[in-house]
This record gives structure tokens, sequence and C-alpha cells, in this order.
């Protein structure tokens, strides 16, 4: 059986809005890491997307 993880820093996938919308193909995506205690809302972070080739906000997904 394995150990639950005890941390309260998880890692969470961050996708691209625009993105999605456009109906191009593919995705944008990134995966970082956040601390449960401090942001426990979703994160919304400006990347870079590498597909429109510009600066985009990436929201964290389930």
């Amino acid at each position: 059986m394995a150990k639950k993880a005890k941390g309260n820093r998880i890692q969470v996938i961050l996708e691209c809005t625009e993105h999605k919308e456009s109906g191009m193909a593919g995705t944008s995506r990134y995966i970082s890491t956040k601390n449960r205690k401090n942001t426990p809302e979703r994160l919304e972070i400006k990347k870079f997307n590498p597909v429109l080739k510009r600066y985009t906000v990436h929201k964290e997904i389930k």
C-alpha cells in the first residue's frame, strides 16, 4: 500500500485559455508547483505560448 504525500506543496497543470478558445490544434501546457495553504484558489499566470508566439493567461486545470 502506497503512502499518501503529507506536504502542502502540490504539482499543478497550467493550460492556455486563449489557445483553447481559438480552436487551433494542440495546447500549451506548463507544470508548476503551488502551496495549498498559501494559495487555495486556482492559479492564473501569464506564460509564453509557443504556438501563438506571445504571452497569454494560463489557468490551473484539475
